[in-house]
């Protein structure tokens, strides 16, 4: 199965706290932190509540 690797590239800082807690879920605390997770719907929604905090491509 391939997998995504998911970057932080914009701060949470004065963001709502359900785009804060959407990040911890992805495990990204700090910018340019990178995770790769697999593409299950669960983590593509996650994803998508985020898209203009991180940047994502496929491995």
């Amino acid at each position: 199965m391939k997998k995504i690797k998911i970057t932080q590239v914009k701060s949470t800082i004065d963001r709502p706290e359900n785009q804060k807690r959407s990040m911890q879920a992805l495990g990204l605390h700090r910018i340019n932190q990178t995770v790769e997770h697999n593409p299950t719907p669960q983590i593509l929604g996650i994803v998508d509540k985020v898209k203009h905090l991180v940047s994502t491509e496929e491995v």
